[in-house]
């Protein structure tokens, strides 16, 4: 998620890739294990609040629960709240119900509101990259129901993915957060997970900076304006879908 951010002065921007520029980079950079961030990267728009809405809208969510999530993250918007701590929050508001009937909602979320904001180029060069043998991890701070229902179409399966879960007992979601992967830990994630220095990872966000950090080449998709700072700063170059890509 993303509250606020920095603004670089026009006159100081990164090299920015066209189409053609960042598929020669991957391919020549041949990478053997390469990480994904999920939203903003592989699609547009965010896909962790957007289904702590729709679980809202569509009455999945019981009146108690959206009164004590609508309050936390409130205080997440006034500054009271961290971002590891909504991420997580976001995941144990769906404690007591069923981790099947959350599978099903996800599925049905993910067709209708995010599938078609998947960006085509980033999906290319997933798709290329496991056709050279690249080890692929998808990481994300949105819960796991999601990105797990998301990453089918990018072909990566659950064990490879890092996402915000809790435990789940008995077929229930629980309150036991069992991982939150944003900021520096998204990089504690990929350790226990045994990857140290991936060879690309590919994010939008501040919250991807560390993981950005630990690459042998770091691939910023249509970056947020502090991502974009932190760009200048490492000499980043960056790459916008054309979906999203700046105007002239």
């Amino acid at each position: 998620m993303q509250k606020s951010s920095l603004r670089v002065s026009p006159a100081v921007q990164p090299q920015i890739f066209s189409t053609a520029e960042f598929h020669a980079a991957v391919d020549a950079l041949a990478p053997e294990i390469a990480v994904f961030d999920c939203d903003g990267t592989l699609w547009s728009g965010d896909a962790g609040t957007g289904f702590m809405r729709w679980s809202v809208e569509s009455g999945l969510l019981s009146l108690e629960a959206i009164a004590w999530l609508d309050d936390r993250y409130r205080g997440y918007l006034r500054g009271a709240v961290s971002e590891i701590e909504i991420c997580g929050e976001m995941v144990q508001v769906y404690q007591g119900l069923r981790e099947s009937a959350m599978r099903a909602a996800a599925a049905q979320y993910f067709a209708a509101q995010i599938e078609p904001n998947i960006f085509p180029e980033m999906l290319r060069v997933v798709r290329a990259l496991q056709a050279r043998g690249c080890e692929i991890w998808a990481v994300s701070s949105t819960c796991n129901w999601v990105v797990e229902e998301g990453m089918r179409r990018f072909a990566i399966p659950a064990e490879r993915i890092l996402a915000a879960r809790t435990a789940v007992e008995n077929g229930r979601v629980t309150r036991t957060v069992l991982d939150v992967p944003t900021d520096e830990a998204k990089v504690a994630s990929l350790a226990r997970a045994g990857i140290q220095r991936p060879d690309a990872v590919f994010g939008n966000s501040i919250h991807d900076a560390a993981m950005l950090g630990i690459a042998r080449r770091a691939f910023p998709i249509d970056p947020t304006p502090a991502l974009l700072e932190r760009c200048v700063q490492e000499g980043w170059a960056v790459y916008y879908p054309a979906s999203v890509a700046p105007r002239p």
